[in-house]
């Protein structure tokens, strides 16, 4: 998969980026966790979720916001992030005009971003949202959620509550009766360590039947 780079808000920004062949390709975004705490595009639940939208004939992009790696810029508590964000997508969107589905995806800090992005941009599909930081970050934005997606949580999660999330999570479901999927894993922590296998089998399985859903919509 290429190095990529792109202009941003603050700057260049630096991605990773697998493109399919097939005119009309979905498209994904994957969002890492927080710049501050040693998140880059390179975490290993990043990874996994690039390379799961990649399996399914996804062209993805996963990128390093502002100040992380080689992109340009500084911390930004969330708002130059989510400018990163946009334009991530927006560059995406250049290289596949016609994309029949559009997903993003994140994890901790960059599943806060990724569902602020959700509410501001109405042709994202769906959504996968891993151990969102619902104790640590404000999530009433989403009033209502525009789309179905996946949340998933480790049950022994150390710095985010389950029953934190779960409280977002029963919100959201309740909420226009959205496809709104709540899943634990028991004796995960945060990061998903020593379960990634367990972490991808859960998304795949989500994704082979969501996918099979949003095609029929498209």
């Amino acid at each position: 998969m290429p190095d990529v780079t792109f202009h941003g808000p603050d700057g260049r920004l630096e991605g990773r980026y697998n493109e399919q062949d097939e005119a009309g390709a979905p498209i994904a975004l994957i969002l890492h966790p927080h710049p501050e705490h040693g998140g880059t595009m390179n975490n290993k639940v990043v990874y996994t979720l690039f390379h799961a939208f990649v399996d399914r004939g996804f062209s993805v992009l996963r990128f390093n916001f502002r100040g992380v790696g080689r992109s340009q810029g500084e911390f930004d508590h969330g708002v130059g992030e989510l400018s990163d964000a946009a334009a991530a997508l927006d560059w995406l969107q250049s290289l596949n005009e016609g994309a029949r589905q559009c997903w993003i995806g994140g994890f901790s800090f960059g599943a806060w971003i990724g569902m602020q992005l959700l509410m501001r941009r109405p042709e994202i599909t769906g959504f996968l949202s891993l151990s969102p930081p619902a104790n640590l970050y404000d999530f009433s934005f989403l009033a209502p959620c525009p789309s179905a997606g996946l949340i998933l949580h480790g049950e022994a999660d150390e710095h985010v509550p389950e029953e934190d999330v779960n409280k977002l999570a029963q919100k959201l479901v309740a909420q226009r009766g959205l496809g709104i999927d709540y899943r634990t894993i028991k004796d995960v922590d945060h990061f998903y360590t020593n379960k990634l296998d367990v972490m991808g089998a859960v998304v795949n399985d989500y994704l082979d039947t969501a996918l099979v859903t949003a095609e029929g919509k498209a």
